[in-house]
C-alpha cells in the first residue's frame, strides 16, 4: 500500500512537471538510504541520467513560462511526461526500503502502468486548463501558474517519498485547485463576453 502510494504521488508529479520527480527519486537515491532502487533501475541515480534531467528541466521550466509556447510544450510533453510517470512508479514501487512486496517487485509493469495512467490523468488537466488560462489572462497567467505547478511537483514528489500517507490528500487538493482556477478562468472569460456583447463589440 505504502508503495503504492509513493508511486501514486510521483506519477501525479510527473504530470505536471516529469523532470521534478525523476530528479527528486534520482538524487535521494544516490545521495541517501531513503531509497534503495533496484538494480534494474540503478541507471537513473548515475551522473549523467541527473545531469541529462537537471538540462531538460532547466528547459522545461522556461519553456512552460512563455503563453502560446507553454501549449506547445504540453503537446510535446504528452508522452513524456506519462513514460515518465511510469518509470518512477515502476522504480519506487520496486524499492526495498518501500515496501518488501516480492510481487510488486517481480511485477514491475503494473507500476509502470498505473504510473502512466496517474500521470497521464494529471498531464490531460493540465493541458485542458492551460489554454483557457493564456485566453482569459492574456498570457499573464501562464508563468505564475506554470511556478504553481512546479512548486506543487516538487512538494508532491517530497510528500510521496516521506510522508505517502498524506498523498490521498495532496491529490485532492491539487486536483480542487486545477478545478478552481479552471472554473474562475470560465466564469471571467463569460463576463468578458457579456461585457463585449453589451458594448457591440464583436469577437471570434
Amino acid at each position: 500500500m505504502i508503495a503504492a502510494l509513493t508511486g501514486i504521488g510521483l506519477s501525479a508529479a510527473a504530470g505536471l512537471n516529469a523532470y521534478v520527480p525523476f530528479l527528486i527519486v534520482a538524487l535521494i537515491a544516490r545521495f541517501t538510504d531513503v531509497l534503495t532502487l533496484p538494480s534494474s533501475f540503478s541507471w537513473m541515480e548515475s551522473w549523467w541520467a541527473i545531469g541529462i534531467g537537471s538540462l531538460l528541466l532547466l528547459t522545461e521550466v522556461a519553456v512552460d513560462k512563455i503563453p502560446a509556447v507553454d501549449t506547445i510544450n504540453d503537446a510535446v510533453q504528452s508522452f513524456i511526461r506519462p513514460s515518465v510517470g511510469g518509470l518512477v512508479f515502476a522504480a519506487t514501487s520496486a524499492a526495498e526500503t518501500i515496501d518488501k512486496s516480492q510481487w510488486m517487485q517481480d511485477n514491475q509493469w503494473v507500476g509502470i502502468v498505473l504510473g502512466i495512467i496517474v500521470s497521464g490523468l494529471v498531464h490531460s488537466g493540465k493541458m485542458v486548463a492551460r489554454p483557457a488560462i493564456n485566453a482569459g489572462t492574456l498570457g499573464a497567467g501562464a508563468p505564475v501558474v506554470s511556478t504553481m505547478e512546479d512548486g506543487a511537483s516538487i512538494g508532491l514528489s517530497l510528500i510521496a517519498i516521506f510522508i505517502p500517507i498524506l498523498v490521498i490528500l495532496a491529490l485532492l487538493l491539487l486536483f480542487g485547485m486545477m478545478f478552481w482556477v479552471w472554473r474562475k478562468v470560465r466564469k471571467w472569460r463569460q463576463r468578458r463576453r457579456q461585457d463585449l456583447d453589451d458594448a457591440g463589440v464583436s469577437y471570434a
